[in-house]
């Protein structure tokens, strides 16, 4: 199944539970901008108390409890017998990672809005300011729906397989970190910035210059590709662009701030 969907099928869609995960680091709230307006009937989805538990040594965005992530999903309406569609602003980069979220815990059927919010802007859709309340859903978490990674078997997979870097490139070279306190690589890792997924209006490019882009980088049948970032938020975007391009890989959630938590653990630049 396309993991992407257009505004053009999302409006004709009946039935799905609509997540709007608008966020950004640093803010402003995603909260404030939901009720501004957003996609007629969606639900706000808060990164930071939905998709993640407390930041600490497992990172600053770990993977929610079971029990607690299933709450949660049952309160914004999500069944497993119903579509669920996810949106943020524009490039998906907070959308994927409710996708991937969603995805891990069982869910089958999620998909990422295209382009986001603006895409169903541009083309002159409604926005509603109301704010639905939303029967309780049915939704129940089975952890293990996609592959995942922690540090040792993200260690292991950058020398056996294919480790990917989807933070911008300068941080990956360790010649700027703005948010952990270490600046640096996990040491074989491949810098492949997440940016480089979408065009300037927010939407995946092509399967077809996705494949060619990450086989570029060695996701090549038969090698093993895992993706992290600095909070495992833009490294479910990767997940997300790599499967658009039909190759599997698995997220190592707690990423570089899990990683750097340990002093132990080495570290590259350059």
């Amino acid at each position: 199944m396309n993991p992407l969907i257009t505004p053009a099928d999302l409006a004709a869609l009946d039935g799905a539970v609509i997540l709007d995960v608008r966020w950004k680091l640093g803010g402003p709230p995603g909260r404030d901008s939901y009720r501004e307006g957003h996609v007629p009937g969606a639900v706000f989805c808060d990164m930071n108390a939905d998709l993640a538990a407390p930041a600490g040594p497992g990172g600053r965005h770990p993977l929610p409890e079971t029990g607690r992530f299933q709450e949660a999903m049952r309160r914004l309406g999500v069944s497993g017998s119903r579509p669920v569609i996810v949106y943020d602003e524009a490039d998906a980069m907070a959308a994927a990672r409710a996708w991937w979220t969603l995805r891990y815990f069982g869910h089958s059927d999620v998909r990422v809005l295209d382009g986001g919010l603006r895409a169903w802007r541009a083309e002159g859709r409604p926005l509603s300011a109301d704010v639905p309340e939303p029967a309780p859903g049915d939704f129940t978490a089975r952890p293990g729906g996609m592959p995942m990674l922690d540090a040792d078997t993200a260690a292991k997979l950058a020398y056996d397989g294919l480790l990917l870097d989807a933070r911008a490139a300068e941080r990956y070279r360790g010649e700027v970190e703005p948010i952990d306190p270490v600046a640096g690589h996990i040491p074989g890792a491949a810098s492949a910035p997440t940016t480089e997924n979408v065009d300037p209006a927010g939407r995946f490019h092509l399967p077809e210059f996705l494949r060619e882009r990450f086989n570029t980088l060695g996701a090549v049948p038969g090698v093993d590709v895992g993706v992290y970032c600095g909070s495992g938020v833009t490294a479910a975007h990767q997940v997300l662009a790599l499967e658009v391009a039909g190759i599997p890989a698995a997220l190592y959630v707690g990423s570089w701030s899990n990683w750097v938590a340990d002093p132990s653990r080495p570290v590259a630049t350059g």
